[in-house]
């Protein structure tokens, strides 16, 4: 095969490219579901493996996938050709669910450094043991509270939502979200700290 050959083979490829990504875009404009589960067999594992890079978990990764391509076929209004392909928008989408994810175990650990470090004064340096005691103690203990308060907890530090955002979407008044996110982890820290009295008593 000669050199202008080749060339001449690695534009058609570029231009069978760039016209299949031009009919991807066009299905997914027009809610075609071929067209969306075609961009998912392109670019899903590109995402994945996006996600598990930044996250370093592969759980969370393919939930951050399912998140990103679910974004896509909702938002799919707003995804417009002339500003670039349909990957480069996925790789977009896929950086602000990573953001959200990393934001979201912030909230989580949050929530266990709250209720374990006021419990009861905790010293540092802890070992391993006790601390996966107390996330066994904190997930038992949210299990156990009121609806109301586990809700407005869950929505708090898994969804990362404001007060604000939750009394919106749960229609309690803001005073209320308030007053069950307070006794919520007075509960939870009470029950750690019986948890940890049972087990030193055992």
């Amino acid at each position: 095969m000669t050199t202008k050959t080749r060339h001449s083979d690695a534009r058609s490829s570029v231009t069978q490219e760039t016209l299949y990504e031009a009919e991807l875009a066009r299905g997914l404009l027009s809610a075609d579901e071929n067209a969306f589960a075609a961009l998912y067999r392109r670019w899903g594992s590109l995402v994945h493996t996006m996600a598990t890079r930044s996250l370093g978990d592969t759980h969370e990764a393919e939930d951050v996938t399912q998140q990103v391509f679910l974004g896509a076929w909702r938002g799919r209004n707003g995804y417009l050709p002339e500003k670039g392909p349909p990957g480069a928008w996925l790789v977009g989408i896929t950086r602000r669910k990573i953001v959200d994810a990393l934001a979201a175990r912030t909230r989580r650990l949050t929530l266990i450094d709250t209720v374990t470090h006021n419990a009861d004064g905790r010293r540092h340096g802890e070992s391993a043991p006790d601390e996966v005691l107390d996330r066994v103690l904190l997930v038992d203990a949210l299990a156990r509270l009121p609806h109301s308060q586990r809700e407005v907890l869950c929505l708090g530090f898994y969804q990362d939502l404001t007060q604000a955002q939750i009394a919106e979407l749960t229609g309690m008044p803001l005073g209320t979200v308030k007053s069950h996110t307070r006794r919520g982890l007075r509960r939870l820290r009470e029950a750690v700290e019986q948890g940890r009295a049972d087990e030193n008593a055992a």
